[in-house]
């Protein structure tokens, strides 16, 4: 199995991911003990943090086998089509508003109930 755009992309996205949650994280957990916690050692911090992960990770054997084989199956994947999609997504959104329909009219029909009973 040679190099492969997705395998690296998926260690990319999951490097920036970890950047991310570190960098909330530690500023969030560091905002509690100081009023004005300082961005450039929390980002300085999280981007060393991330990036020993991401190369860690990426140089495991296990890990990068897994990364591969996963990007080798979503390669079988068969796709919809964008018309395939559409009418999908047209299903599931005249679906939703008939529940919510229905959802309003028990909610009200409840309410009024209860305003017979306790008003």
């Amino acid at each position: 199995m040679g190099p492969n755009k997705a395998v690296h992309l998926m260690f990319l996205a999951g490097g920036v991911l970890l950047y991310f949650l570190m960098s909330w994280s530690a500023d969030w957990i560091w905002g509690y003990f100081v009023k004005h916690p300082p961005e450039l050692i929390i980002s300085a911090g999280s981007a060393a943090l991330a990036i020993t992960v991401g190369v860690i990770c990426y140089r495991n054997e296990r890990l990068y086998t897994l990364a591969s084989e996963v990007a080798a199956e979503l390669k079988k994947v068969n796709w919809p089509t964008r018309k395939e999609t559409q009418a999908a997504t047209m299903i599931v959104v005249v679906t939703v508003i008939i529940a919510a329909v229905i959802l309003g009219l028990f909610d009200g029909a409840w309410s009024w109930v209860t305003d017979q009973i306790y008003g």
